[in-house]
């Protein structure tokens, strides 16, 4: 087995930190320890050799150099503390492994768990120095140093059932001939006087010291009764079927959550989903809680369904009330529904009153209204009962500031509560140790509890039902643990650990949804669907659009954390539940290792490059280690053979496990630092408009990143308006294509665009923020490069408070130039005078944000996953003889003036209506008339526009507009083609189900399915269809060729356009649409 890094705390304890590396390392300046009277010269400061404060001892001394080692005496090392440190060499002139033992004894320790440390550095690979940690019997793990100036701290954590007098404690060090180290700052302290010891469990849970035994331990389990109703089944841990309450309790669950929503069912009594999660929900599962010993905390949405910071929508019920009804209703409903509860002996010992109401509550959005409602809840709380605590909720601990803002607004309206609780999940939250913090500055400035009251965790990446869960996801998201049942435990413990640390005022954590299951298994969808629609089960159901129609009206379907839940998708507890309990004693297992760690890495086609020969692995203790892989040569083989693209080769570690390389091979990106991840930036130029503050930083954060850490940030509370750019010299003549990657919100008024300039002619395409880690990806291609240079980069403008992160800049070479074929230089992108628009794509200020332009109101996000465009073989385009009299057919699109037709641009709503409009599509009309608000706009397409709009092809927005410049994606497309090729009699067939991983229950996922069934655009099978990418000029052509059945002619020998060569995928498409050819 590979080396392990990391402590093993011993004594039956885990090691929890590993070989950690320490803040504010540099300088050797002396700190007082504070923890460490029971060592003497811990720091060693004084001559060891003459003190006689450490026994050192070595089998041969001629083999070994031993030093009091002074940090001036090398003006490279970056000293830990004080001035000296002891320093070892094993000489090269060993032969073999030597060991040397640095030892002292301690006269009396009291009983109670103790946590010996130390500091250590020294060399890697062949010349790492070995230090393990002994405190008499117990040793700690072995750990290897990791290379100059490398400090990290080693930890051994033991428990003392009695005083022990003349304990040996110290450090074993060890390695081969030229192996050397550093120790500095060696500490012993007592870190409680209890003497518990860990249990033998199938995990490691570290015990949280000093927990308080009725510190809340507790959990969310609403959609329960929903689950059972739909046949899930629960079991205990000898496999028995049990109640769930009751296994909950045996895990040392002592509280649960309960959600409650005012009317969640629609007029014909449907269940909204999410558990239907109403009143006589929350008493039943309020009366199993209490039969089974445990609290229960009510949480109140005020809502008929979700309430999250994102929407606070005030019930059903209380639409049209005044501010002052709305206090009224708001205080007797949760007045009476605390009555009928207690009445029915429910021990209720919390009630939150709202769910993550940040900054919204009830419809509300000023605080001193959203207070008076505060009040209002608390104030039939209290008359109820007035033991019963009152919780408010509130949600992204991360921002800096956001805690103590609402703590002060909640002052400054004189609001009645007792506990600040607060959302944390490890994947979006950030640090434990910020959120230790912030809980705590709430609770010693304004005296209040702190709690946590949702976190959850992975254990697995498999989905369970279908649906697709919320983590792990590629990017915004930092997942810290394993994937894994112990990652689980240990996710859990930590965030415990981290409200414990608040102090008395820090008084528990609930895991939110733990035994949210699947209905059924995953390849069992539309039966699973039918399950959710029936009881609820599932996040949201079908009949939620009329209350949410942007959110659950979209997106609903099955649970999206069945991964997260704390049993398996069958029904049994997983280990990890038992971390309730075991927080209060710890937990011990064999050692084995828990995580194998794949590998990610890319290449440059042509380019000699190999996978490595180890790769690192997480043990079930915490520790981390290295173990050798062997690769599967024939697949890598293949994969260079292939050239660009996204490869997974397969792989097995040391030990049988199963480990992959996702292997990316790029055509070479001639952007320098393109992810802005070197810290020389200096190729990049930031500008901004005369007299306007720089609002730009490169930030630090992998949860604001594409990839890596770093990104290109942007905010500012006035107006954000910048651009960055970048020039690439010393480029071969030849098409290229440019992307990047953008996310963002809160951009009013945007004019954001990606921009490439040649020969003094710039090209463009438009692009939106659609929310945090909403990634957009504009992309321009086939830029023509003659003179070897180009400019590319971003323009973003919006109005005051717009933010967010610009990422992965990418330009890379598609093809070469052929002298002779076209002008040498990227033309103005002003077409003809004719009627034939703009082709750059404009989205508006709303894309994405879910209104589809099409009559059937369905609603679409764009998603802007911006990939490569889709090859679709021109299979019906094929060549066939002309007859002279065959009459001949018109085009319905036309190039530019300069040549080109730019088959890679993004086609506009305007240049859609057009074609639809020429080739006749618009065969059935309404009378109505046609009146949108930005008619003015319409130019040279109004006619067009309108005549489209009465056939039902197209529509306008919802603001009454119809944005003519605003590109179109795939998935509204294939709307367009369902309608227009007279398939809509099908989407109530049931038999719509897409073949492609990226359209499931997307909401045009009916309409791509039936229009690749039909033959009329493809992707593929299995794969991505890539709904929310714009639609470029050439898929257009090709699209509605497939729909007319038009075909290209063998004799139309000459090239159109200069930037559609004969190879080009879509040529005979763009051929038979942009020529008048005869009619076969």
């Amino acid at each position: 087995m590979g080396k392990r890094i990391g402590s093993l705390i011993l004594a039956a304890m885990m090691g929890f930190t590993g070989f950690s590396i320490p803040t504010g390392i540099g300088g050797s300046v002396a700190h007082a320890n504070p923890h460490n009277a029971y060592l003497m010269n811990g720091g060693y400061e004084s001559d060891f050799w003459t003190d006689g404060s450490w026994n050192i001892a070595t089998d041969n001394w001629n083999t070994v150099d031993i030093q009091r080692f002074a940090y001036q005496d090398d003006s490279y090392i970056e000293g830990f503390e004080g001035e000296h440190a002891f320093k070892y060499w094993i000489k090269d002139t060993a032969t073999g492994e030597q060991t040397i033992t640095l030892t002292q004894t301690v006269s009396s320790l009291p009983s109670g768990t103790y946590e010996l440390s130390i500091q250590s550095m020294g060399g890697d690979a062949a010349e790492a120095g070995s230090v393990t940690l002994i405190a008499g019997q117990d040793m700690g793990d072995e750990v290897l140093t990791t290379g100059y100036n490398e400090w990290g701290k080693l930890r051994l954590q033991f428990i003392l059932e009695e005083e022990t007098a003349n304990l040996n404690i110290g450090a074993i060090i060890s390695g081969a001939p030229n192996s050397w180290g550093y120790l500095d700052q060696a500490e012993l302290r007592q870190v409680s006087t209890d003497t518990t010891k860990p249990v033998d469990a199938d995990i490691f849970v570290q015990k949280v010291e000093g927990l308080s035994p009725d510190f809340i331990k507790g959990v969310d389990i609403s959609s329960i009764i929903a689950l059972e109703e739909s046949g899930v089944q629960f079991y205990n841990e000898a496999g028995h079927t049990q109640d769930i309450f009751t296994t909950l309790h045996d895990a040392g669950v002592n509280y649960v959550r309960v959600r409650i929503w005012n009317d969640p069912y629609d007029a014909s009594g449907n269940g909204y989903g999410g558990g239907n999660n109403d009143l006589a929900r929350a008493i039943e599962i309020g009366k199993r809680a209490t039969a089974n010993g445990m609290k229960l905390l009510v949480d109140f949405h005020y809502s008929d369904f979700w309430a999250d910071p994102a929407k606070q929508k005030a019930p059903k019920a209380w639409e049209g009330l005044t501010f002052e009804e709305k206090k009224e209703a708001l205080y007797q409903y949760t007045k009476d529904s605390l009555e009928v509860m207690l009445a029915e002996g429910i021990d209720i010992g919390m009630v939150q009153v709202g769910n993550e109401t940040n900054g919204q509550f009830a419809g509300e959005t000023e605080w001193s209204h959203i207070s008076e409602l505060f009040n209002e809840g608390s104030r039939a709380i209290r008359e109820v009962d007035s033991e019963i605590l009152v919780a408010l909720h509130f949600t992204n601990p991360e921002t800096s500031g956001r805690y103590m803002h609402y703590a002060e607004e909640l002052e400054r309206y004189n609001v009645d509560y007792d506990v600040f609780a607060s959302s944390y999940y490890p994947f979006w939250h950030g640090t434990l140790s910020n959120l230790t913090a912030v809980l705590t500055e709430v609770a010693d400035t304004y005296g209040k509890k702190v709690m946590v009251a949702e976190t959850s965790y992975t254990y697995t990446d498999q989905d369970g039902d279908g649906h697709g869960n919320t983590a792990p996801s590629n990017s915004g998201q930092t997942l810290e643990y394993p994937i894994t049942v112990q990652g689980q435990a240990t996710s859990v413990r930590n965030v415990i650990e981290a409200v414990a640390k608040v102090g008395e005022a820090g008084i528990g954590v609930f895991y939110w949804e733990p035994a949210w299951l699947p209905v059924g298994p995953k390849d069992q969808l539309e039966q699973n669907r039918t399950i959710w629609e029936a009881h609820g089960s599932g996040w949201a159901s079908s009949y939620a659009a009329e209350y949410d129609p942007h959110d659950a009206g979209k997106w609903y379907g099955g649970s999206a954390v069945d991964n997260q839940a704390l049993f398996d998708f069958a029904g049994h507890p997983l280990p990890s539940l038992n971390v309730f309990k075991y927080v209060h004693t710890g937990a011990v297992a064999p050692i084995v290792i828990d995580a194998v760690q794949d590998v990610h890495l890319s290449a440059i086609a042509g380019e000699p490059f190999s996978l490595p020969s180890v790769t690192s692995v997480t043990y079930n203790d915490g520790t981390t280690g290295t173990v050798t892989v062997t690769w599967d040569e024939a697949q890598l083989g293949n994969a260079i053979t292939a050239g660009p693209g996204s490869y997974v080769i397969e792989g097995t570690a040391e030990g049988g496990h199963s480990v992959q390389a996702f292997l990316q091979i790029k055509k070479r990106n001639w952007i320098v630092n393109g992810s802005f991840e070197q810290s020389d930036r200096s190729m990049w130029s930031i500008t901004y408009p005369e007299g306007a503050v720089p609002h730009t930083d490169y930030q630090n954060n992998a949860m604001d990143a594409k990839t890596g850490s770093y990104s290109l940030h942007f905010y500012s509370a006035d107006q954000v308006d910048f651009k960055a750019q970048q020039t690439v010299e010393g480029l071969e003549p030849g098409y290229y294509n440019v992307s990047m990657n953008l996310q963002g919100g809160d951009a009013a008024n945007p004019e954001m665009y990606l921009y490439a300039i040649v020969n003094g002619n710039e090209l463009r395409a438009d692009t939106v923020v659609n929310g945090w880690v909403q990634w957009s990806t504009p992309e321009i291609k086939d830029i023509l490069v003659t003179e070897g240079e180009i400019t590319i980069g971003a323009a973003i403008k919006a109005d005051g408070g717009a933010w967010g992160t610009l990422d992965d800049f990418y330009l890379s070479f598609e093809r070469a130039y052929e002298p002779g074929s076209g002008s040498g230089s990227n033309p103005d992108p002003e077409p003809d005078p004719e009627p034939e628009p703009t082709p750059t794509p404009q989205p508006a200020e709303d894309a994405g944000t879910g209104t589809l332009p099409i009559p059937n109101g369905s609603a679409g996000e764009n998603g802007n996953s911006q990939n490569d465009d889709e090859k679709e073989t021109d299979g019906d385009l094929s060549e066939t003889e002309d007859k002279e009299d065959t009459p001949f057919r018109d085009a319905y699109i036309a190039g530019y003036s300069d040549g080109t037709f730019r088959p890679g641009q993004a086609v506009t709503r305007a240049e859609m209506a057009a074609m639809l409009y020429r080739v006749q599509a618009a065969t059935t009309q309404t009378e109505y008339a046609v009146s949108y608000k930005d008619i003015d706009t319409f130019g040279w397409a109004g006619t067009e526009i309108e005549q489209i709009t009465k056939s039902g092809l197209m529509s306008g927005y919802r603001d009454g507009t119809f944005k003519p410049g605003r590109s179109i994606t795939r998935a509204e497309m294939a709307a367009i083609v369902v309608r227009w090729a007279g398939l809509e009699s099908k989407l109530t067939q049931g038999s719509t189900a897409t073949i492609f991983t990226d359209a499931i229950n997307h909401w045009s996922e009916s309409n791509i399915a039936l229009a690749a069934e039909a033959g009329y655009m493809i992707g593929t099978a299995g794969g991505p269809f890539h709904p929310d990418q714009y639609l470029t000029r050439a898929e257009a052509v090709t699209v509605i060729n497939r729909v007319l059945g038009r075909s290209g002619v063998n004799d139309v020998q000459q090239q159109l356009w200069t930037d559609v060569p004969r190879s080009h995928w879509a040529y005979h498409a763009i051929q038979a649409a942009s020529n008048r050819i005869p009619q076969l």
